[in-house]
């Protein structure tokens, strides 16, 4: 195992977008690179310990490496505002690296040239390379805060201008006009604008044909006629994916509700939301799909799309 420390502002934004790679072992919320032993958040808060608010990150090098990490830390801050983070401000909330060994120093200082020379930014990159110092972990109620308070850590991270930075900085731009040639405009407001289609009105809904339906952006195999069931919403509605580490599932508080956000995790595609009114008998949930973000491949027709190794799914 490796370790890895990033600063990004509030650590608890820091956490979930690490925990979902394979490779990654843990996740600890902290302070670091001050002169204070053992601090307390009150402590730290109050910008006279030097500590900043990072996370420590364990991880196994062989699965997952030390510059794809970088690359994530990347997407999660905005690396041009030296004094803090969205709208959390002072030295406790600086975005810096850590490095543990002199590779992780030029890999940071490699990576750090490689945001300032994409164009991407108008103004120069203050994001900190220091060496690592004693990592002190943080109060346990800040540990995990993600899974610990869903909804509160939702809207502060949508109200603190993270979420949208994040959304409008780090897009690929290219990828994006590539998909709104390839896409029908339904299909790219689904996938890429969290749109949602007309119920009644749309491809799948009544598809009852054996088959394979996969992420319309990038071709992951996603759901199966056999998890799909008739719920009479007017979209098509599964009992489960396929696997449940290739579907991302996260709180959406849009709309005056809160659901939960059905997103595919290799493709990054908006699919749905899932609700726990499925049939009991399968599981009781219900996995309320747009059908503008799948394609159906019937059954008899996976081997020349490619999926042949998914037909043993339906010799059931």
């Amino acid at each position: 195992m490796a370790k890895a420390t990033f600063a990004g502002g509030c650590f608890w934004c820091m956490v979930k977008p690490f925990h979902k790679y394979e490779g990654v072992e843990r996740v600890i919320s902290g302070y670091t690179g001050g002169h204070v032993d053992n601090p307390t958040y009150q402590q730290v808060c109050s910008e006279t310990t030097g500590h900043l608010e990072a996370v420590e990150i364990t991880f196994d090098p062989e699965v997952i490496s030390y510059e794809e990490l970088l690359r994530i830390y990347w997407r999660q801050i905005d690396p041009t505002d030296g004094g803090g983070q969205f709208n959390d401000r002072g030295e406790s909330y600086r975005p810096a690296i850590f490095y543990h060994s002199e590779e992780q120093r030029a890999a940071a200082e490699r990576s750090k040239q490689e945001v300032e020379d994409s164009g991407r930014f108008d103004r120069s990159i203050e994001v900190d390379i220091r060496p690592a110092k004693t990592f002190w972990e943080a109060e346990d109620y800040h540990q995990d805060y993600y899974k610990k308070n869903p909804f509160r850590y939702e809207m502060y991270r949508v109200g603190s201008g993270r979420a949208k930075f994040i959304k409008e900085a780090w897009s690929d731009r290219k990828q994006q006009q590539a998909l709104r040639e390839r896409l029908t405009p339904m299909q790219y407001k689904v996938t890429q604008e969290n749109g949602t289609e007309p119920p009644f009105q749309n491809e799948y809904w009544d598809e009852e044909r054996e088959g394979l339906y996969v992420d319309i952006v990038d071709g992951t195999p996603l759901f199966t006629s056999h998890d799909k069931f008739q719920s009479n919403c007017g979209w098509p509605s599964f009992s489960r994916p396929i696997e449940e580490k290739r579907v991302d599932l996260n709180m959406d508080t849009t709309h005056h509700m809160v659901r939960t956000e059905v997103r595919s995790k290799q493709g990054d595609s908006h699919l749905g939301h899932v609700f726990d009114d499925g049939p009991k008998e399968l599981g009781g949930l219900r996995y309320c799909i747009n059908s503008a973000a799948l394609r159906f491949i019937p059954v008899e027709e996976l081997e020349e799309a490619g999926y042949g190794e998914y037909k043993h799914l339906f010799n059931k």
